[in-house]
C-alpha cells in the first residue's frame, strides 16, 4: 500500500537559524586566526537582543558583537520595522574559558591520540533517490526556501517578502519506496503589512504557486519534475497574516533544528546539535564522518539506502563501535554486521583522523548553518576575516568536504564490487 512521508525546512531568517548562523560565524572567525581553537558557543535571539554564551580555548580574541551584527545584517534583518535589526539590537556576551576538566580529556601530546570531545552516538544516512543522495522531501523543502530567499533579495518579482519562512513537502511513495507524486506543499512566509488581508493572502498564494514553484521545478533534475502535478494541495500561510516574525515573533536558540539540519526525519539522529561546536566535538565531526561513509557506500553501489552509526566516550580515542543498516537493499551476500566491520577498516574514525580526512579545522561552518549540513555542494571559496584591531586574513576554504565521493573506489575494492 502506498504511503506518505513528510519533511520540512526553515529559512535563514527563522529565529533558530539566526542563532545557528551567529554561533557558526563565531566558530569560523576563531578557526581563521587559530585553527586549534576549542569552541562551544550558544546563541539566543529575541526581540532586539542577542545573548552569546559558551566556552572557548583560543589564542585569538574577537569582536563578537561585530560578528553577530554582520551575520544578522547578511541574513536581511536590517529594518527597525522587523523589531530585530543587526545595527541596533543589543549583543550580550557571556563567553568564558573552556573547562580544564574537558580539555584534559580531549587534548593529548600527540594530535593523533586526541580524545573525543564528548560521549554520544552520531548517525549518517544516504539514499539513491536523489542525485545528492539525500531524502527527496527534504531536498525539495530546502530548494523551496533557497529560491524564496533569492526572490527576496532580488526584490523584483515579489517585493513584500521578509526573512522568516518555513516549508514542508509531503511525498507519496509506492510499496517499493519509489516516489510517485508530491501530495502537498506548505509554505509560510513572513511579509510586509498589506492594506487588505484577503487581498494579501490571495496575492501571496498566487505568487508562491505561479512564481516561486516554477523556479523551484526548474532547479530540480528532469526526472523529479514530473512529481509536480496540478493535483498538489498547497497550504500557503495557512494561519493567515504573518507580519510579525523572526526573533521578534519567536525567540531562537542554537541547535533547535537538528532534523532540518540532517535528513528530514529519514534515518536517525543522535540528538546532538552541530552549530557552535568546533570539530573536536564529535556531535559535529562524527555526524559529518558518518554521512561521508554512507554517501560513498551508496555511490559505490553497495546498497540503495544506508544508515551508519558511530559512538564515542568522552576522552577516549577509538569509537565504541560502528553500526550499519542497509534496510535490506544490499544486493550482495553480506550481512550488515560484515559491512560494518569492513567500514571500520576503510575509515579511520578516531577524532583527529576525521578532522584531518575532512579538513575540519578550516573556517567552513557558516555555510552549513542554513538549508542543511548534508547534501550540499563541495566547492572551494575565498573568505576574508577581520580580527579586533584591524588585522584581516583571506584564505581559500573547501566547503562540505563530507559530501565528496573520494572513497568510492576504495569501497569497491574493499567489497569486491
Amino acid at each position: 500500500m502506498a504511503y506518505l512521508f513528510t519533511s520540512e525546512s526553515v529559512s535563514e531568517g527563522h529565529p533558530d537559524k539566526v542563532a545557528d548562523q551567529i554561533s557558526d560565524a563565531l566558530i569560523d572567525n576563531f578557526l581563521a586566526f587559530d585553527p586549534e581553537s576549542k569552541v562551544a558557543c550558544e546563541t539566543l535571539v529575541t526581540t532586539g537582543q542577542v545573548v552569546l554564551a559558551g566556552e572557548v580555548k583560543s589564542n585569538t580574541y574577537l569582536d563578537v558583537q561585530k560578528i553577530a551584527r554582520d551575520t544578522i545584517n547578511k541574513i536581511g534583518y536590517t529594518k527597525g520595522a522587523y523589531m530585530f535589526d543587526g545595527n541596533s539590537c543589543g549583543v550580550l556576551s557571556a563567553i568564558h574559558e573552556q573547562s580544564e576538566d574537558i580539555s584534559r580529556g580531549v587534548d593529548r601530546d600527540s594530535k593523533e591520540e586526541q580524545g573525543a570531545g564528548d560521549q554520544g552516538m552520531m548517525f549518517g544516512y544516504a539514499t539513491n533517490e536523489t542525485d545528492n543522495f539525500m531524502p527527496l522531501a527534504l531536498d525539495i523543502s530546502h530548494t523551496i526556501l533557497k529560491e524564496l530567499a533569492e526572490l527576496r533579495r532580488e526584490n523584483k518579482d515579489i517585493t513584500y517578502l521578509r526573512p522568516d519562512s518555513k516549508s514542508q513537502v509531503t511525498i507519496e511513495y509506492s510499496d517499493d519506496n519509489t516516489p510517485q507524486r508530491i501530495d502537498s506543499i506548505v509554505v509560510s512566509t513572513q511579509h510586509d503589512e498589506f492594506d487588505a488581508e484577503d487581498a494579501m493572502l490571495a496575492k501571496i498564494r498566487k505568487d508562491i504557486i505561479e512564481i516561486l514553484i516554477p523556479r523551484v521545478v526548474a532547479k530540480l533534475p528532469e526526472h523529479i519534475q514530473p512529481l509536480f502535478t496540478d493535483n498538489i494541495k498547497y497550504h500557503i500561510n495557512p494561519t493567515g497574516k504573518f507580519v510579525i516574525g523572526g526573533p521578534h515573533g519567536d525567540s531562537g536558540l542554537t541547535g533547535r533544528k537538528i532534523i532540518v539540519d540532517t535528513y528530514g526525519g529519514k534515518g536517525a539522529h543522535g540528538g546532538g546539535a552541530f552549530s557552535g561546536k568546533d570539530p573536536s566535538k564529535v556531535d559535529r565531526s562524527g555526524a559529518y564522518a558518518t554521512r561521508h561513509i554512507a554517501k560513498n557506500l551508496v555511490a559505490a553501489g553497495l546498497c540503495e539506502e544506508i544508515l551508519v552509526q558511530v559512538s564515542y566516550a568522552i576522552g577516549v580515542v577509538e569509537p565504541m563501535g560502528i553500526f550499519v543498516n542497509t534496510y535490506g537493499t544490499c544486493p550482495f551476500n553480506l550481512t550488515d554486521g560484515e559491512i560494518a566491520e569492513k567500514v571500520s577498516e576503510i575509515f579511520d574514525m578516531r577524532p583527529a583522523a576525521i578532522e584531518d580526512r575532512l579538513k575540519l579545522r578550516q573556517p567552513m561552518y557558516s555555510e552549513t548553518a542554513a538549508y542543511g549540513h548534508m547534501g550540499r555542494k563541495n566547492e572551494t571559496v575565498s573568505k576574508t576575516f577581520e580580527q579586533l584591531g584591524g588585522e584581516s586574513i583571506t584564505m581559500d576554504v573547501e566547503l562540505f568536504t563530507w559530501e565528496k565521493l573520494d572513497y568510492v573506489d576504495k569501497v569497491k575494492k574493499a567489497f569486491g564490487i
